[in-house]
C-alpha cells in the first residue's frame, strides 16, 4: 500500500510538460527524441524506480551545491543561472564560481558503478554542454565534477572553450530547426549507443516508423 503511493508521488510529480524550445542538456540526445519531444509524439510513460533514480540524483547536485556556498575557498558568482537569450537554445548552469579571482562555469552529475570508472569519462553529451555554457557566459574556463552515487566519490575534468566546436553544436540545432519546422523527420544516428534507444520515451513510436520503412 505505501509502495502504491510513493510511486503515485512520483508519477505526479513528473508528469512531463510540453516541450516547445532547444535546451542546452539537448545535446547527445538522438535528434529524433527531440523532434519528436516538440512535435508532442506521445511518450512512453517513465517507471516510478527510474523517476526515483532522478530524484536521488537531485539530492546529490544539492548537496555539492551546499559544499560550493560553504567552502571559504571558492566564491559562487552565480548558481542556477540562466543563459543569455538567444534564438537557438535554452539553459541554466549549475554554478559560475571563482577560485583564485579565476572563473569557471561548474557543472554537476551524478553517475552510478560500473559506469563511473568508465575511461571515457567525462560523457561527451556533458562536454558539450558546458561548451555551450562557456560559450553563452563568455568564460574561458568549466569544471565537470561526477559523484559515484555507489560510494560518493568524486571526479572532475576541466574544460577549455572551444570555440569551434560550439559553433558545430549550434549549426547541428539550426539544421534541427529546420527539420521541426518542415515537418521533416531527422535520421536516426548510427552512433546511438543501445541504452538511448532502450530508454527512449518514443520507443515505440520510432521502431513502427522504422518498421513502414521496411514494408517500401
Amino acid at each position: 500500500m505505501l509502495i502504491e503511493l510513493i510511486d503515485k508521488y512520483y508519477q505526479k510529480k513528473r508528469e512531463e510538460k510540453d516541450q516547445h524550445s532547444f535546451y542546452v542538456t539537448d545535446v547527445g540526445r538522438c535528434p529524433r527524441a527531440v523532434f519528436f519531444s516538440i512535435k508532442g509524439y506521445p511518450r512512453k510513460e517513465k517507471e516510478p524506480k527510474f523517476l526515483r533514480i532522478l530524484d536521488r540524483g537531485e539530492m546529490i547536485h544539492q548537496g555539492l551545491m551546499r559544499s560550493l556556498f560553504e567552502s571559504p575557498d571558492i566564491r559562487v558568482v552565480a548558481a542556477e543561472v540562466s543563459i543569455p537569450p538567444n534564438s537557438i537554445v535554452k539553459g541554466r548552469a549549475d554554478a559560475i564560481v571563482s577560485i583564485e579571482n579565476k572563473l569557471y562555469v561548474v557543472e554537476i552529475k551524478s553517475i552510478a558503478s560500473p559506469k563511473y570508472s568508465n575511461p571515457e569519462l567525462p560523457k561527451k553529451a556533458h562536454r558539450y554542454q558546458i561548451q555551450l555554457y562557456l560559450h553563452f557566459f563568455g568564460i574561458e574556463n568549466g569544471i565537470l565534477i561526477y559523484e559515484n552515487k555507489n560510494t560518493q566519490e568524486l571526479m572532475e575534468f576541466e574544460e577549455r572553450y572551444d570555440k569551434k566546436l560550439c559553433e558545430k553544436i549550434l549549426e547541428e540545432f539550426k539544421v534541427l530547426k529546420y527539420h521541426i519546422e518542415n515537418d521533416i523527420l531527422p535520421p536516426k544516428p548510427k552512433d546511438l549507443e543501445p541504452w538511448q534507444c532502450e530508454y527512449c520515451d518514443f520507443k515505440e513510436v520510432c521502431q513502427k516508423i522504422e518498421n513502414e520503412k521496411k514494408i517500401f
